[in-house]
């Protein structure tokens, strides 16, 4: 294939094959690896040459290269004669510049590329070619051919196999041989302009030699960080054990083949034959080498049949167990969950193309290694092949995640590859080596190496290195690409490397660099600085080889006893420096050997162990000194027991321990308490008297805290948001009602207790899914899933109910959501695990519109990866408690977690809340070093339970204090058991505590129960205590006497209830045993007071591993026994540092860390029993009296605002008792007070230390002396309920030891290792394991991400692990990647994160319930409610129609009366239209009383549920809606045209030009003179049209301010019929209106109308239809129809009117009303036989008290109209809405129509109910000066001012301020007609409001009008409003003033104004003074109005 460096091939056969099967490989399914075709691929392993070097090096080889020797030069084959040779053209003269070809049309074929050639002789060019996609390499750099296939884009010549002929054709003139790798350099694309432009770069395998050097290195491959988690503990875990046989039976390993994420090379994983046990007993493997092909053109020797053959590797770490040895894998699988790193057995001869290993180069592992040197070597894979191990293999183990390590800080992120000619270079081989040779001297003796320390060690030495490299890189970076906290980073702000100290310096690195001939003497130069400690073999070893000989002798020898690390350097010349490194310490090797186990296969090595009887001989060894069980049988004979222990039940009981594999008839504790209640009456029993009973045993039942309410409103306004935002994804409008499915672990507990919580909320009763209160809580379990194969069942059946019932919306709660996130593709069926991604990431639910995820978990890490689903802005963070010291939520518990236990360890005063055991350790040390082959679990749980045995046996005091079993026990375990029994004796009703004894291994678990319940059994304390097994797979199971005790508490009457939760253990003194590989979620109860996790994993040092165990810890405090906040420093980032808010939350406390002062200590002495717990000893008598008095006087006794616990049995679930808020804002609980410290305070902690370390060197006594002063001393308390006088306070023996306890939280004990670790923190405060890596099945994306930062919030942290984690294969996201980025969240998924037992479940249970009450009201408006006004009780109720009469009669609607009277609500503030029928009340008082419920309320409303047929607004879009909004998949959104319509109106005097805006779908509603052309008109239905399914009549709506709130949407109202609905906006809101109602008509008022008012927009529709009227009659005629028939009716419509409803005359109660169509009622009106005689019509207003019983039903009747009209535009020509109302328009209009002798009727059969909308609308305007523009509180006295006089001018109109001055001050202007119905103002052709004191006549004076009759009626007041022509004086003499009546003359200017007094002779009867005159308060430019006011003579 050309120069594809594969050699001279011999034979065309095989490139015939080559060639041929390319398409073939590519396409197969099969990952057996070929040995011809892996090695097409340029990114799989390379073979290592003899020297080293791999076999491609010469083909990587450039002008980087550290090769001393010259190049050869290279001798192009010379251009043939004639042909151009010019550069920048091919040889056929053709231009190939990119930039000559950026515009030229190029022929692509199909599977080619564009690529840019950089040409040395045209650096500032490129040429452009084409190139076979399948040659180059993806954007990972993976999965290129070797070879070439290329076209001229020049001159078109195609089918270049070589890229040197190719070169030659396009002259690139090189003096090397040409390299594709070398010279093809850009993706080309063509930009928006259609421009070629250069992309970007191809990715090639990286630009550094030395990375190939160190990639080449790997055999099998390359695992590196971003595939094994980095902290662990340096070493893989061993894999699901397989084995392969070949021709050898010895054991070999290679490593696997691991792919390397986020854009680092990686390289396939292979494949193995199928698994077979070797004949030997021993497994064996022949791992198929990656690269086993056939060999260079330099290695002649290779032939396809030679043997297999791989480069000698170590052997495996092989579990002991028979499962555990029956297979080893190859590829990576999954465990559990947990990422395994493969290790596997290989033959010595393998199949690679170096020849086999000179037999010098192998290493023999002697014999007995194990048995000689008490540990198991561990050799880490450095720098060079490792080479071959042979002889006794099986006792060493071999890891590669060091060498994974080097080559991820070798990797340098593309963004530093591609950084122009940048200097950046990694790490050399030899700085690696020396930085790790500096950590490895500084780790303690006890310390295990952390890859993540060396990881970092590595990246800050590059930094420091590259500083100013890094600095320049990063200034050219745009700001805005950069993340506020990680994003970019500033090297010289680095913190301290975690394990390497300050003074240790680094090596200088800028001035010169390491050579490899000076690392061997300066390593062992850092090496000496430790002793023996590290061992450097360097300059005296000549191979890997004879390195690990000699150390395998020395350990042999015993001369290694003292070293931990043994370091092997090889330096030889003219190679690569080779290293390796030997863990050879004991607690390491033990360490390290552990962490390959996955924790699952931890958890079956332990209990294999047990099963197999291995165990047995530790504990006869423990059983040597102080023979325990005799001594307990002589105990049981001493209380006279009527059946002892026997011999053979002893031997039942250690058989027993052998059959611990099945736990489920592992508990059986209540029979021998059962069988204790039979033989006597208990304390217990005799303390439930109710005299016995504690006063201060109080239990907080069920409340919503007030944080947790803030959390569920914060959820809930993130719900709101998703159906808020343009997406569509979620409508909530359409729901009515919601459901839910609680998805929880696994664990019977765990589900019990969220069915508690789910229970005593009362979400069920408010969900209407449960009616009565008494129903059992198994009602509740219907809505609680377990997360197991029973589960796929109930969520299948939940998307089926989702399916079928769309206006449900759906919850579905993943509580415990980082439990189980595997992979479902890659996990087992039998393990349960992959069941949430099966389920929860499965397309139904993905795609059902009406289900919501809600992701609940304290540790949402392992959600935030680059690959998540849930978007970062549906991320809820618990919020902080405090804000700069406020308590913002004023909680009567404050939360107490991991961050509080950190303060109180860095607390100088008094020992830790969090702390270990040294006593324990020791002794633990001690024994793992004489049982090496034991789990380090078995040995320290047995120790445990032997120490709590004999703590037993010690506190009982049935044991005599001669035997001295102090030695066999701990000061902390004594101290643990002490308190326990003695507490329950300090309260009269036996209130105790629970001591926590957390054992992951389940069999060990059920072994520590089965000794523990014996020990006590045998002592006598069955009724004392309860011990339980926390089984997680099992109910829980309590005696029945303890059962009984806590009803008594309770007081539950229920004869068969039994507790279900560890919650309802509150108070119970127990032992609860908690197993599983890792909680559950289960909450445990506020009496915890120890919480022992000394036996806990210290292998898996992940983030959320050690969170989640220190979790069990989290307690509520009581808020009063807490100081003010006093933060301490490293408290900031743990438990997801949900102190801090999201990016929506306040952030002002990010700045607060207040390192100076010392962070109190949470517990005075938690090594000490609680006060009083142990009786002083006479030994005590000399206790210092002060500390015992203050001891007694701040003895606190419980809140008074506790409440008792109700007898209810639903109401026993206290559902949050221990869950709080946040973790740094909290108040530390205080250290002891100075005055407190006496001398025996302050020498405690030295002698605790002491009896820690030597706890055989004195007495248990001794050391209870010392404490006993300490233990008496409780927390001083701000709010303490009792002094030191009262008698309780004074005696601490009658006080409950339950109630002090819950004002503190429980001690922790660590194991040392995880303590030092977790106690630990870097420069700036952070928390060291806070920098871990989060999860197991996640991984670090590069090395060189920036750390955490101390000050991050939760969202940043979120963004951070967004950015720098990828989720692992076995990680069920991370099938979730695609090319765009916000394609990958899902819309609907939410994620709750906040720290364990804070509260979680209670806020999301109370969210459910919000959000059905939301949805509800969604479902609801405020409908106005009003009764009508100015009601007459004395008219006259004629029947003028039948009550059943479906339209009215012409005639008899002329005879009914016109009703002047308004009787509309909204009117209840205007005047009153003077009516002859209307009798107002004696008093004076026609109006209705205001109601109480009114005074604060304006106007009253009712809430309504919305029916089928409501208008919507623009929120509401369910799927119905779409097309009828805009989306119809005809036309394009927003697709609508301009038109421009021009009239003439002679009021106006001038052309009317309005525009329509018609979307493209409704334009068959208009007539254009042409397609695309004029708008001609609106077409008009005929009269004798009808439709079923259309409406006549056009809709008009005038709207102003509401765009989102106006109801336009009829869709629903209509019933689906066809009708046309024009919206009439102002110009300045066209934009918007058309944004939110985009398929709607518009119809755009003029520019001089913006500032107008409702009258404007009413005076416009009404002539534009009437002028449209007239065009479409001359259409009809000139189409040969009739004039007349055109259909001349219109609605004006409000934009409030929300349903429509029919009176039923049909039911037995009278008139009742139901919702109808708005179809339905205009049909009907339509429909009406003489609708043309009637000028307008209308329906009536909605008021619930709109019927009476005793008033008679009149269908229809005469009066005024408002809301919802049918206008009649032909016969209403001649009368004109008044275009400058703003007011009262519709009463002035309908009293002219009247008068003008039309007719005008409502149908009383009808009623529109009106929205409540409190934005926008036309009665909304403000007052305004003209200088500010802004609202000013300005009076009406200062609307009107003198003509000609300096007045503060207002920019409003001219007509609104008149109109507002006459409303408001019209008493003072009419004084007679105050409150004088009987002499009305004469207000003539015109209706304005004067306030509702003045009383108002209208008359027309248009000649045959109708007019009332005023024959008689003497008027207070005359009222001319721009009187015009038919106003005169003779008309205005018909009428009789009262003298000093007021005469108010209104006019457009001052000259009008006077030839109106003067036409009209108004100066014979009426005054005027120069003082009356009057214009608004207008500047000259505004036209303000004027007017004159004067008394009648």
């Amino acid at each position: 294939m050309g120069n594809s460096y594969a050699g001279q091939l011999r034979t065309t056969r095989f490139e015939e094959v080559l060639h041929n099967s390319i398409e073939a490989s590519l396409r197969s399914n099969t990952i057996v690896p070929r040995p011809v075709f892996s090695q097409l691929y340029l990114e799989t392993e390379q073979s290592l040459a003899p020297d080293g070097r791999t076999e491609n090096d010469d083909e990587d080889d450039e002008d980087g290269s550290e090769s001393n020797s010259p190049p050869i030069p290279y001798q192009m084959k010379p251009p043939p004669e004639g042909c151009c040779t010019t550069d920048g053209f091919c040889q056929a003269g053709k231009d190939l510049r990119l930039s000559s070809l950026a515009s030229d049309p190029l022929d692509v074929p199909t599977g080619f590329m564009l690529v840019g050639i950089k040409s040395p002789s045209i650096p500032d060019n490129l040429l452009v070619c084409a190139v076979d996609r399948r040659f180059l390499p993806d954007e990972r750099g993976r999965n290129a051919l070797l070879g070439f296939l290329g076209n001229c884009m020049g001159c078109g010549e195609k089918g270049f196999r070589y890229f040197t002929e190719f070169s030659n054709h396009i002259n690139l003139k090189l003096s090397t041989q040409p390299k594709k790798q070398k010279h093809l350099k850009y993706h080309l694309y063509r930009n928006n302009q259609g421009i070629l432009v250069k992309g970007a770069p191809i990715c090639w395998r990286g630009n550094d030699f030395r990375l190939r050097q160190m990639r080449s290195s790997l055999v099998e491959g390359h695992p590196t960080s971003d595939e094994q988690p980095p902290n662990l503990p340096l070493t893989h875990p061993p894999h699901a054990p397989g084995s392969h046989t070949g021709s050898h039976a010895e054991p070999r390993v290679v490593d696997v083949a691991r792919t390397l994420i986020n854009g680092n090379h990686a390289v396939p994983s292979t494949a193995h034959p199928p698994l077979q046990q070797s004949g030997s007993g021993r497994p064996s493997v022949t791992g198929p080498n990656a690269n086993a092909g056939p060999p260079k053109k330099r290695h002649k020797g290779w032939s396809p049949d030679s043997s297999s053959n791989s480069l000698p590797e170590s052997t495996v770490k092989s579990p002991p167990s028979s499962l555990a040895l029956s297979t080893l894998s190859v590829s990576s699988v999954i465990t559990n969950g947990a990422r395994s790193e493969t290790v596997t057995l290989q033959s010595s001869s393998q199949r690679s193309s170096t020849p086999l290993s000179p037999p010098e180069l192998s290493v023999i592992v002697p014999d007995q290694l194990l048995h000689t040197c008490k540990l198991q070597p561990v050799i880490f894979k450095g720098h060079g092949p490792l080479p071959q191990l042979t002889g006794n293999v099986s006792e060493v183990l071999v890891s590669s995640l060091l060498q994974s390590c080097y080559l991820s800080s070798q990797t340098l992120p593309r963004v530093y590859q591609h950084y122009g000619p940048s200097p950046i270079q990694p790490l050399s081989t030899e700085m690696q080596i020396l930085l790790t040779v500096y950590y490895l001297v500084q780790l303690g003796p006890e310390q295990v190496p952390l890859i993540e320390d060396l990881e970092q060690i590595l990246m800050r030495s590059w930094r420091e290195s590259h500083l100013s490299e890094i600095r320049q890189f990063q200034q050219a970076q745009t700001p805005g690409t950069q993340g506020r906290h990680f994003g970019r980073e500033t090297p010289s702000a680095l913190p301290a490397l975690p394990g390497l100290p300050q003074h240790l310096s680094l090596p200088p690195q800028s001035q010169q660099p390491l050579t490899p001939s000076q690392l061997p003497w300066l390593a062992q130069l850092a090496a000496s600085s430790c002793g023996e400690g590290v061992v450097v073999l360097g300059e005296e070893v000549r191979s890997l080889a004879q390195g690990l000989q000699k150390t395998f002798c020395r350990l042999m020898e015993g001369l290694l006893e003292n070293t931990n690390y043994v370091v092997i350097i090889v330096v030889s010349p003219g190679q690569e420096t080779q290293s390796c490194v030997v863990v050879t310490g004991k607690h390491q090797c033990r360490a390290l050997a552990e962490s390959m186990f996955s924790p699952t296969e931890g958890l079956k090595e332990i209990s294999h162990q047990l099963s197999t009887g291995v165990a047995q001989e530790l504990i006869h060894y423990l059983g040597q000194d102080g023979d325990m069980d005799s001594l307990l049988d002589s105990s049981s004979v001493d209380r006279n027991e009527a059946s002892p222990l026997s011999s053979t039940q002893d031997l039942a009981e250690e058989k027993s321990l052998k059959n611990t594999q099945s736990p489920k008839n592992s508990q059986s504790p209540k029979d021998s308490s059962t069988q204790c209640a039979k033989e006597a009456l208990s304390p217990k029993e005799a303390a439930s008297s109710p005299k016995d009973s504690c006063s201060e045993y109080c239990v907080e039942w069920r409340e919503v805290r007030p944080i947790q309410l803030a959390v569920a409103r914060k959820l809930l306004s993130h719900v709101c948001a998703i159906a808020d935002s343009s997406t569509q994804n979620l409508d909530l409008g359409s729901f009515d009602r919601i459901s839910f499915l609680i998805l929880v672990p696994p664990s019977e507990v765990a589900f019990q207790q969220t069915v508690l919580h789910l229970w005593s909320s009362g979400v069920l009763r408010e969900l209407g899914s449960v009616e009565q209160e008494c129903v059992s809580q198994r009602e509740a379990e219907r809505y609680v899933v377990k997360m197991d194969q029973r589960a796929q069942a109930r969520i299948d059946s939940l998307i089926q109910e989702a399916h079928s019932n769309s206006y449900t919306l759906y919850i579905l709660v993943h509580d415990h959501a980082h439990w189980d996130i595997s992979n479902s593709s890659c996990s087992s069926s039998d393990s349960g695990l992959g069941l949430v991604d099966q389920l929860l990431n499965s397309r139904q639910l993905k795609d059902a519109t009406n289900i919501l995820i809600l992701h609940v978990t304290s540790f949402p890490f392992a959600l935030q990866t680059q690959c998540t689903r849930i978007s970062p802005y549906n991320e809820i963070h618990w919020p902080s408690a405090f804000s700069n010291d406020v308590d913002l939520y004023h909680e009567k518990t404050r939360y107490f977690g991991v961050s509080e236990l950190l303060e109180s360890t860095r607390s100088g005063s008094s020992l830790p809340l969090m702390r270990y055991d040294s006593s324990f350790e020791s002794m633990a040390s001690t024994l793992e070093e004489r049982f090496p082959k034991l789990h380090s679990a078995v040995i320290r749980t047995i120790v445990l339970i032997q120490h709590y045995c004999v703590a037993l046996m010690t506190a009982s005091g049935r044991i005599s204090s001669s035997h001295n079993l102090h030695k066999h026990t701990s000061v902390e375990t004594m101290e643990i058991v002490q308190s326990l029994l003695t507490a329950a004796h300090q309260c009269p009703a036996h209130h105790g505590h629970m001591v926590l004894l957390r054992i992951p291994s389940l069999a060990l678990a059920v072994w520590a129960h089965r000794r523990l319940s014996r020990v006590r059994k045998q002592l006598g304390l069955e009724e004392s205590f309860e011990i339980i097994l926390g089984n997680p797979s099992q109910a829980l199971i309590i005696g029945r006497i303890f059962t009984d005790q806590i009803k008594t508490w309770l007081k539950i009457q229920d004869p068969d209830w039994v507790p279900h939760t560890y919650l309802e253990l509150e108070a119970l003194p127990c032992i609860l045993i908690l197993s599983g590989a890792e909680p559950l979620g289960e909450s445990l109860p506020r009496s915890l007071k120890y919480c022992d996790l000394r036996v806990i994993s210290c292998s898996y040092l992940h983030r959320t591993t050690l969170e989640q165990e220190l979790g069990l810890a989290a307690y509520l405090v009581k808020a009063e026994s807490r100081p003010p906040h006093n933060p301490g420093p490293g408290s900031d980032l743990i438990e997801s540092d949900a102190e801090k808010l999201s990016s929506t939350d306040n952030e002002e406390e990010e700045g607060q860390d207040n390192g100076d002062s010392p962070p109190p200590c949470s517990q005075p002495v938690p090594s000490c029993p609680d006060s009083g717990a142990v009786d002083p000893p006479p030994t005590q008598s000399t206790t210092s009296p002060n500390i015992q008095k203050g001891t007694s006087d701040t003895i606190q006794s419980p809140s008074k605002s506790q409440t008792q616990p109700q007898p209810q049995p639903s109401s026993e679930s206290f559902s949050y008792p221990r869950i709080a808020p946040l973790h740094r804002n909290q108040p530390q609980l205080q250290s002891y007070p100075q005055a407190q410290s006496t001398s025996q305070l302050q020498s405690h902690p030295q002698n605790q230390i002491q009896s820690f370390s030597q706890a055989n060197s004195q007495t248990y006594t001794q050391t209870l002396t010392q404490q006993q002063p300490l233990s008496q001393m409780q927390i001083p308390s701000k709010s303490t309920s009792s002094d030191s006088s009262s008698p309780r306070a004074s005696s601490p023996h009658l006080s409950c030891s339950w109630a002090r306890g819950v004002s503190r939280p429980p001690s922790v004990l660590l194991p040392r290792a995880l303590n030092d670790i977790i106690t630990a923190s870097d420069s700036s405060g952070l928390p060291r394991f806070s920098s871990f890596l989060p999860h197991m099945s996640v991984a670090w994306a590069s090395s060189f991400r920036p750390l955490l930062s101390k000050m991050m919030t939760c969202t940043e942290q979120s963004l951070y692990y967004r950015q720098w984690t990828v989720p692992r294969s076995y990680h069920m996201d991370s099938s979730n990647r695609t090319e765009g980025r916000s394609d990958n969240f899902h819309p609907r998924r939410l994620l709750l994160s906040g720290p364990p037992q804070v509260g979680k479940t209670g806020a999301y249970l109370h969210f459910l319930g919000i959000l059905s009450r939301m949805l509800i009201r969604l479902m609801e408006v405020d409908i106005y409610d009003e009764e009508d006004i100015n009601c007459s009780a004395q008219a006259e109720e004629v029947q003028f129609h039948p009550p059943n009469a479906p339209w009215p009669n012409t005639e008899v609607m002329k005879a009914i009366p016109f009703d002047y009277t308004i009787h509309d609500a909204k009117y209840d503030d205007i005047s009153t239209v003077y009516c002859p029928g209307f009798k107002p009340s004696a008093d004076g008082k026609h109006r209705n009383p205001v109601r109480q419920e009114d005074v604060y309320l304006r106007r009253r409303t009712s809430r309504i549920k919305l029916t089928k047929y409501a208008a919507y607004n623009t929120y509401h879009h369910c799927e119905q809606c779409h097309q009828y909004l805009g989306f119809n998949p005809r036309y394009q959104i927003y697709e609508s045209t301009l038109h421009a319509f021009t009239f003439t109106h002679l009021l106006l005097g001038e052309d009317i030009q309005l525009y329509f805006i018609i979307p493209k779908s409704k334009e068959h509603y208009f007539s254009f003179s042409q397609p695309g052309g004029q708008l001609e008109s609106m077409r008009l239905p005929l009269t004798s049209e009808w439709s079923p399914d259309c409406i006549k009549s056009p809709i008009f709506t005038p709207t102003t301010g509401r765009h989102e709130h106006g109801l336009f949407n009829l869709y629903h109202a209509m019933d689906g019929a066809s009708h046309l609905h024009i919206l009439v906006v102002k110009e300045y809101e066209m934009a918007v209106y058309k944004k939110y109602w985009p398929n709607h008509i518009m119809l755009v008022l003029p520019t001089i109308f913006n500032g107008a008012g409702i009258g404007a927009a009413h005076f416009l529709i009404k002539e534009l239809s009437y002028h449209n009227l007239e065009l479409e009659r001359s259409r009809r005629l000139e189409g040969g129809g009739p004039v007349g028939d055109v259909w001349p009716f219109i609605i004006l419509a409000d934009d409030s009117c929300v349903m429509w409803n029919a009176v039923d005359l049909d039911g037995r109660s009278g008139p009742v009303e139901h919702a109808v169509s708005l179809k339905q009622v205009l049909q009907h009106m339509e429909a009406c036989p003489d609708l043309a005689h009637y000028g307008l019509c209308g329906i009536r207003k909605w008021s619930s008290r709109g019927f009476t019983v005793n008033k008679q039903w009149e269908p229809f009747s005469r009066g005024h109209l408002h809301d919802f009209l049918l206008l009649n535009v032909d016969r209403s020509q001649n009368v004109q809405y008044d275009q400058n109302r703003f007011t009262c328009h519709d009463i002035d209009f309908t009293l002219r129509l009247h008068s003008a002798g039309l007719l005008v009727c409502r149908f009383n059969s009808f009623s529109v109910m009106k929205k409540q909308i409190a934005i926008g609308g036309y009665r909304t305007f403000i007052i305004k000066t003209k200088m500010t523009d802004v609202p000013t509180s300005v009076g009406p006295s200062q609307y009107i001012c003198a003509p000609d006089s300096k007045h503060l001018f207002l920019a409003t109109p001219a007509q609104l301020l008149l109109e507002k001055y006459l409303q408001h001050t019209s008493q003072k202007l009419f004084p007679l007609s105050t409150k004088n119905y009987t002499h009305p103002v004469l207000s003539v052709d015109c209706y304005l409001n004067l306030g509702p004191e003045v009383t108002v006549c209208f008359v027309s004076s248009r000649p045959h009008s109708f007019n009332i009759s005023t024959t008689g009626l003497l008027f207070s007041g005359l009222l001319l409003c721009f009187a015009d022509a038919f106003v005169t004086s003779g008309f205005l003499k018909k009428f009789t003033f009262l003298k000093g009546a007021t005469l108010c003359v209104i006019s457009a200017d001052r000259s009008s104004l006077r030839q109106t007094v003067g036409r009209l002779e108004l100066e014979e009867e009426w005054r005027f003074r120069l003082s009356d005159e009057f214009q608004t308060a207008n500047a000259k430019e505004d036209r303000p109005l004027f007017f004159l006011t004067g008394k009648h003579i």
